[in-house]
């Protein structure tokens, strides 16, 4: 785009080109030793940016060369590149991103494949050439995401070595560089990865959500940053820097797409200059499509997309020392986006029989026939393969502990069915065969997903020339986040269930009958938030509302001797409540069943919310709710040091001290639990939220890199690095166990614990992350530019990684001391103008330490053949193991005789479980009737020790606990893999161009794989992950001279549906796994018009 009437007073040189390069956007590379010292001439009304460098260089002996968007001044009749920008603390434009991102050339240079190296990045939030910087980075300008067809940022694993991306089960997602994530899900984590807008960290961000649009550059720094970027950087750091207005150029672009799926995108932008020193930049993108995933219940398609970003900018340069940037963006999302995808289960088994050695070591069995001994000691589903047929069933039902607890709903008087609502025995998830649909994208559901988000980011920069070589910047930012996502917590269709009112011979309770009906002869439920329905359903909502303020200012200098610094501070404020919600029907006849134990008012039995889904008090204990509420402050003063002793070698030293304190205020969850009646808590309504708990961490981190530059024979230019970091991330609070909540008369609780005893001891909170990293490297241009060959090893040591898991009902995050180490390599070639082919390879262990171990929810017995897993009481959370031999002389006592016994109904107090009718929440405990009634004693919280003996049985018990309060054994995990870190991570990309004339016709394909991986850390058959590819084509044709654009692309060519990461259920509803993917073949077709 042209520029009209460019002016600049006489100057020294370096300064005028300063003042070029933010007057027009262009970026502008310079040695600063060829320009010192030389002055340039006044010019007005230059034409172009061109026209106005051939004025300021006449008369010297430099002269330029046009490498894309950008120029390179170099000395007369030589092609050595630039080293360094003066194109003032934030470059306008960037040049080119490396390895197989590189833009097509112009035409008006031979091409160039060391460019990559050249482009002027913001890494150390200075500017510099990529070559420049210690540290593994990968830049990507708005052509190479483009190019590669990169539409957001889960697409950056594809062009970034030993990068992977997931979405999480829940408001997040997973974005891990070497090895390192942020699998802790808990809303007190910080992220591992920090997601910063314009150099501005973002906790809360839409960066799984947002298509890329206007963008300037996005940078990807591997490692550990935290001197500069600080908290949440102990990975990386993502910077996204949107495209900023420019000054005198009137200007835009507009692009339109159809595609498959009904696809419509629109995106483009504006630039309007208002005088010399003004100028509004208008941009937005729209992305409408239909859903990829089919819903065989409702026949629909689903997982469809409908979302929108806008962004309002503005600069104003009243003077050459002088800028201030405005940034709004807004994005939209209302559609039916799918959180997780389809959910998978390889079906358990009830056992039929418990063999097992009585206390005088004789071998017995006995028969599991009861119903509430079957549905205690069922697993929902096996820790087998997630790539197996058997993989795609749907959990057994009847080891759900809601399923066994509705033989206490009495809807009726007796008669033929008895005055039970549901079947004895029945599974409520039995299909047809136990299997579901063996297409990942296809589900079988009553409810459609509903996905909203909104956010709303705010940003000011001030840039200051306080003097040639002083240089302040400050930023402030504010955003505004809300997000909603609610799809059916069982991605498959249950079976009729409920008896219909008519079959009962004395007719149905009052209390029941407005919850009652019936349809083509089978008995309905008309629950408040689900509606009228045959099945037993569930529906869960994620969601959450956050808000961020964040300040920082910097002071950088550019002086011409062997010291410079960067110094500054920041501040962050961030807030944050987030709601997770199980909504089931299965709940409601629960808390309906207690109603014998209410007054006539209902006092003392479970809150039923009788409000629709979408309009709920929140109130309800007839459903599930899990509050979380965070309030974090952070301050950190840092400052880096960079010493070149000598013109080839450079030190730089940097230190930060940062200050975290994050308030939380925990809140018990309320399921069902009541005063009166069978789930004994405080309150029959609400939720009361627990004392509020302040943890506060400081820290110093820093580092230390080397950078020299030899002059080597076979490379136009060579880096070589070494550096060394330490970093840090906050810690975080895990939800609040009521064990230690005291009790009063006959046992019950006393407020404001929910249940005394009711649930087993978590830990209270986890540590801050803490690592060292050493890393090496080198950066390559040879052949005259035509390759480039980047390098980069890496080894990190990990104390207290944080990764999280369900268990419980609680999201309980866990420390882990680890180490990974790998290496990177990243090249490119352009062998001619027609031709360029680049790639990158990344390896990757990783390691958690000796005796480190953690509790595998599907497999809590761990090989220890004496014990058992049992599901608890239905309002209790408590899974929990037991000894085989209890367990049996339990049975063999109270003798169930078929499914329809209910004499066998105090199984599940083997868990931890609710003081029910005030007596002791376990019987089986001391001082309970398990002494008298059964002949032993057990306790799971009770003290064990594994070295000694346990004795169950007498008057005087001892060693009579579990093993972890129950929860199970540990699993062992020394030398186990960190989850989402495969070995290998590969890309190639190649793209050939004809040149017609005034036109370019350009053929790209690029192709990316990582091998095999694991889920969790457990590293079983269970868990792991088979490696997955994708190939992406492009056919574009241009005509520059017309800014007109055609494209046609087809992404995910082969269609694959690799399962890219799992999420294990808790086993109250059967240890499911929801599984993610890619999106599918996606073809396109797309139209970019330039504007001037």
């Amino acid at each position: 785009m042209a520029q009209h009437g460019i002016t600049l007073p006489a100057a020294s040189l370096e300064d005028s080109l300063n003042v070029l390069s933010r007057k027009s956007g262009a970026q502008i590379l310079v040695d600063q030793d060829l320009v010192r010292g030389k002055k340039a001439r006044a010019i007005k009304g230059a034409s172009s940016v061109e026209a106005a460098l051939i004025q300021l260089l006449h008369g010297t002996d430099l002269t330029y060369q046009k490498r894309g968007d950008a120029f390179l001044i170099l000395r007369g009749g030589h092609a050595q590149p630039a080293r360094r920008t003066v194109a003032g603390p934030r470059p306008k434009a960037a040049i080119r991103g490396q390895g197989p991102a590189l833009a097509a050339d112009d035409g008006q240079a031979s091409g160039d494949a060391g460019s990559g190296n050249d482009i002027v990045v913001t890494a150390q939030k200075m500017s510099e050439r990529l070559i420049d910087v210690p540290a593994a980075v990968s830049a990507f300008t708005a052509q190479d995401l483009s190019d590669q067809k990169i539409e957001g940022g889960p697409e950056l694993l594809r062009a970034i070595p030993n990068v992977s991306f997931s979405k999480d089960n829940f408001s997040g997602y997973n974005f891990t560089v070497r090895g390192i994530g942020t699998k802790a899900i808990s809303v007190t984590a910080d992220p591992a990865v920090a997601i910063s807008f314009n150099y501005t960290p973002l906790i809360r961000n839409r960066l799984f959500e947002q298509e890329y649009f206007d963008v300037e550059r996005v940078e990807v720094l591997r490692g550990p940053q935290g001197t500069l970027y600080g908290r949440n950087a102990t990975a990386g750091v993502v910077n996204m820097l949107p495209a900023k207005p420019k000054l005198g150029i009137w200007g835009g672009e507009i692009q339109g797409e159809v595609g498959n799926y009904a696809s419509t995108r629109v995106r483009g932008f504006v630039n309007i200059p208002l005088g010399d020193t003004l100028a509004f930049r208008a941009a937005g993108a729209w992305t409408k499509r239909d859903g990829y995933d089919y819903n065989t219940v409702t026949q629909k398609n689903v997982n469809g997309r409908n979302l929108y970003s806008t962004r309002l900018s503005a600069l104003w340069e009243p003077d050459p020392a002088l800028r201030f940037s405005f940034f709004w963006e807004h994005f939209n999302e209302n559609d039916d986006r799918a959180r997780t995808g389809k959910q998978l289960c390889t079906r358990g088994e009830t056992p039929q029989k418990i063999d097992y050695t009585d206390r005088n070591g004789v071998a017995q069995s006995q028969p599991v026939v009861g119903a509430w001994s079957i549905g205690a000691l069922t697993p929902g589903c096996q820790q087998k393969t997630l790539y197996s047929d058997a993989a795609y069933g749907v959990p057994n039902g009847r080891g759900f502990p809601i399923v066994t607890a509705l033989t206490l709903a009495l809807a009726g008087n007796r008669g033929p069915y008895g005055s039970y609502y549901t079947p004895m025995g029945l599974d409520p998830f039995g299909t047809a065969n136990g299997q579901q649909s063996h297409d990942l994208r296809e589900i079988g559901t009553f409810y459609d997903p509903k996905y909203r988000a909104r956010n709303d980011l705010f940003q000011f920069n001030a840039e200051i020339d306080i003097t040639d070589r002083l240089h302040f910047t400050g930023q402030v930012l504010y955003t505004k986040d809300y997000y909603s996502a609610s799809q059916d917590f069982f991605r498959f269709q249950a079976v009729p269930y409920f008896i219909a009112p008519e079959q009962y011979a004395t007719g149905v309770k009052a209390a029941w009958k407005p919850y009652l009906g019936s349809r083509n002869g089978l008995g309905t439920f008309k629950d408040p938030q689900l509606g009228e329905l045959t099945t037993p359903a569930a529906i869960d909502r994620s969601e959450a509302r956050s808000e961020q303020w964040a300040q920082e200012v910097r002071l950088n200098s550019s002086f011409d001797g062997p010291f410079n610094f960067n110094l500054g501070a920041n501040y962050l404020s961030y807030e944050t409540t987030e709601n997770y919600y199980v909504f089931s029907n299965l709940f409601t006849i629960a808390a309906l069943s207690e109603g014998p134990y209410c007054d006539a008012k209902g006092v003392g039995c479970a809150y039923i919310d009788p409000n629709p889904i979408d309009k709920i008090n929140g109130e309800g204990h007839n459903y599930f709710r899990s509050i979380q509420q965070l309030k974090t402050k952070s301050w950190a003063t840092f400052g880096e040091l960079y010493w070149k002793p000598a013109e080839n070698f450079k030190v730089t030293g940097g230190l930060r001290y940062t200050d975290d304190q994050k308030l939380i205020i925990p809140y018990a969850t309320q399921l069902l639990s009541d005063t009166r009646g069978l789930n004994s808590g405080t309150v029959d309504r609400g939720y009361p939220a627990d004392p509020a708990e302040t943890m506060r961490w400081r820290r110093v981190t820093g580092r230390l890199a080397l950078n020299w530059k030899p002059n080597l024979t076979f490379t136009d230019e060579t880096a070589l690095y070494a550096s060394y970091a330490r970093g840090y991330k906050g810690g975080g609070d895990n939800p609040r166990g009521q064990a230690d909540k005291p009790c009063g008369p006959n046992g019950l609780p006393v407020a404001p614990a929910l249940v005394c005893g009711t649930y087993t001891r978590l830990p209270t909170k986890f540590e801050p992350e803490e690592l060292n990293t050493f890393e090496i490297g080198m950066k390559n241009k040879i052949a005259g530019g035509k390759i480039l060959l980047n390098f980069s090893a890496f080894f990190n040591d990990y104390k207290n990684y944080q990764i999280s898991q369900l268990i419980n009902r609680a999201i309980n995050t866990e420390n882990l001391n680890a180490i990974t180490y790998g290496a990177e390599l990243e090249a490119a070639w352009i062998p001619s103008r027609h031709f360029k082919v680049g790639a990158t390879l990344g390896y990757l262990r990783t390691r958690i330490g000796n005796g480190q171990s953690s509790i595998d929810v599907m497999d809590r017995v761990q090989g220890h053949d004496d014990w058992m897993t049992v599901n608890p009481w239905a309002q209790s959370p408590n899974t929990c193991i037991a000894p085989k031999a209890l367990v049996a002389a339990y049975l063999k006592k109270v003798n169930p005789k078929d499914i329809n016994s209910t004499s066998d109904s105090g199984i599940n107090f083997f868990c931890e479980a609710p003081h029910v009718f005030g007596s002791a929440g376990n019987p089986f405990a001391p001082g309970g009737i398990g002494q008298a009634l059964y002949g032993f004693t057990y306790s799971p919280t009770a003290p064990y020790d594994p070295s000694k003996p346990a004795n169950y049985y007498g008057p005087n018990p001892s060693n009579y606990g579990a093993p972890n309060n129950g929860y199970g054994f540990a699993a062992d995990l020394s030398g186990h893999e960190l989850p989402n870190a495969p070995h290998l991570t590969f890309n190639i990309g190649a793209e050939y161009t004809l040149f017609l004339d005034d036109w370019r016709l350009s053929l790209r394909g690029d192709y990316y794989r990582q091998s095999a991986s694991f889920a969790r850390v457990y590293n079983t058959d269970y868990d792991r992950l088979r490696a997955w590819g994708n190939a992406n084509l492009a056919i574009t044709l241009s005509r520059p001279a017309s800014n007109l654009t055609y494209q046609f692309y087809v992404k995910n060519v082969f269609n694959s549906t690799p399962i890219t990461d799992a999420f294990t259920g808790p086993n109250e509803v059967g240890t499911f796994s929801n599984v993610f993917t890619l999106d599918p073949r996606i073809i396109g077709f797309s139209v970019r018009v330039g504007i001037k």
